[in-house]
């Protein structure tokens, strides 16, 4: 899951960057709202976490223009209004969640957690699929019964993978969903990816196909 953290507090940021990243993942910051404005433009993420007091644009703004744009994302936004006017107008905007500063790191990883599945249209944070037992709460692989460590580029795209089963996902996807600012995936990268987590995979009674010209399919 590729997540944009829009927050100038450097080291409130930083702090979310650092959770979600623990959270598997792929976390891209910004401090400015023209910037983050011009980034949501032109790059997809599944979740946006924003701040409302931003130079530049301010998050309500940023969060009017992404919408109206056809902008997708989840949208949390973050901030030190508390008023009920500013809730429902940022609701009225598009946003999904909002989160009160200060708050718990813990809080911020439920409300992250809650919304992806909302995003992905799952009702129940475990997805299985033959011997493999997915927690998207968790955040946790069960093969056989036995914990699997993924690393974080792996799991990332097994969420992607199994999150979409019985549907093709392509390498541009994969590689959106893997990459950040700091760096880009190839198609290259894509296929070692996907063929180490193939052979991490063998005994779990499901296939990561390949279909040419198209992408990957997984499929039990």
């Amino acid at each position: 899951m590729r997540i944009l953290v829009v927050e100038d507090n450097a080291a409130l940021a930083d702090g979310i960057s650092s959770a979600l990243t623990r959270m598997e993942m792929a976390v891209d910051v910004v401090g400015d709202g023209t910037e983050a404005d011009n980034i949501l433009r032109t790059q997809e993420f599944n979740l946006v976490v924003m701040d409302l007091n931003l130079p530049g644009y301010d998050g309500l703004e940023i969060l009017k223009r992404y919408r109206q744009n056809g902008g997708k994302a989840q949208v949390l936004i973050l901030t030190a209004r508390d008023t009920l006017n500013d809730r429902v107008k940022g609701l009225d905007l598009g946003a999904d969640d909002y989160l009160t500063k200060p708050f718990d790191l813990v809080e911020l990883e439920a409300r992250v957690r809650a919304l992806l599945r909302r995003q992905s249209g799952l009702k129940s944070p475990e997805i299985t699929i033959g011997e493999l037992i997915f927690d998207s709460v968790a955040r946790r692989v069960t093969l056989l019964g036995e914990p699997l460590d993924l690393p974080r580029r792996e799991f990332c795209l097994l969420e992607l993978l199994i999150s979409r089963a019985g549907h093709v996902v392509s390498k541009e996807q994969i590689a959106d969903s893997l990459a950040n600012f700091d760096q880009d995936i190839s198609p290259n990268a894509v296929e070692l990816y996907v063929s180490r987590l193939r052979k991490r995979l063998t005994t779990a009674n499901i296939s990561i196909k390949t279909v040419r010209g198209l992408g990957y399919l997984m499929e039990k």
